[in-house]
């Protein structure tokens, strides 16, 4: 099935998404899927039609600053965890969603995780891939570099980097034509590494990791954590320990799979999804 690609403007920003619609209205709830840094939305684009075959409205964007969507200015979007909850809620309004379940994986993601959070009745089901949801996850050095003061303005102008962070997280070879999409925000324009440096400064993942590992401490609803094992960047230990401590959280291992498991993984995650979206638990 052929995933559309749409465009809306919500205020004075555009947002790029992609978006695949089941052949009848099964009256499921949509999901929507949420990238990581110096990801886009095209990640997804192996599992959404798996959804759409199954009933489901799948919807993917790309994040303002990034991808196909606007990249304001820093004076018009601040790019901080609290201005990007808001466009993210602004965002749902506009498409009109009432309840929807949330697929989040990488940093950047965890916006998603947190808008959830803030707005549990707007969530039918939760779930997670590799995302830093532990009070104990840092930024790894290829993404961190970005927002190092003259450093990040350097690097962040490289397409190279783009290269460089998706290989070394998914640990797999990326198909050429996938990276050559991957890097078109750098290649394409200056100003998208610009928001990048930006973001990278403004992400303040301590305090953002604190909130949403107590939050899922206490998360009342049904959250399916698929995690890559092998991860470069992100420990499975913590997250088990989080899963320990609420007997909503469900958390599935992938051998061999690391920090972009839709990446290489997409065959394996698509069941495990669809699966979980149709149980009653």
């Amino acid at each position: 099935m052929n995933i559309q690609e749409n465009k809306i403007k919500i205020g004075s920003l555009e947002w790029f998404y992609r978006e695949g619609l089941p052949n009848e209205d099964k009256k499921k709830n949509p999901v929507i899927f949420l990238h990581g840094l110096l990801s886009q939305s095209f990640s997804w684009l192996e599992i959404m039609p798996i959804l759409t075959e199954y009933g489901y409205h799948a919807i993917a964007p790309d994040w303002l600053g990034w991808g196909l969507s606007d990249k304001p200015d820093k004076r018009d979007f601040d790019y901080t965890p609290s201005s990007y909850i808001k466009a993210f809620t602004e965002f749902i309004e506009g498409l009109k969603l009432d309840k929807i379940s949330l697929v989040v994986q990488g940093f950047l993601a965890t916006i998603g995780i947190q808008y959830a959070l803030q707005y549990p009745e707007k969530i039918d089901k939760l779930i997670i891939l590799n995302t830093p949801i532990s009070s104990s996850a840092k930024l790894p050095w290829q993404i961190a570099q970005c927002g190092v003061l003259f450093l990040g303005d350097m690097v962040t102008q490289d397409p190279l980097i783009v290269d460089r962070t998706l290989e070394k997280g998914s640990g797999f070879v990326i198909s050429d034509q996938n990276l050559a999409f991957y890097r078109k925000p750098i290649v394409t324009s200056s100003l998208a590494g610009r928001t990048l440096v930006t973001v990278v400064k403004k992400l303040n993942l301590k305090q953002v990791t604190r909130e949403i590992e107590t939050g899922l401490q206490q998360w009342q609803k049904s959250c399916l954590i698929i995690w890559g094992k092998d991860d470069p960047w992100l420990e499975i230990t913590p997250v088990e320990e989080l899963v320990n401590s609420n007997k909503k959280l469900k958390l599935i291992t992938i051998e061999e799979a690391k920090h972009y498991p839709q990446e290489h993984f997409s065959k394996e995650i698509s069941p495990m999804i669809v699966n979980f979206l149709g149980s009653n638990n």
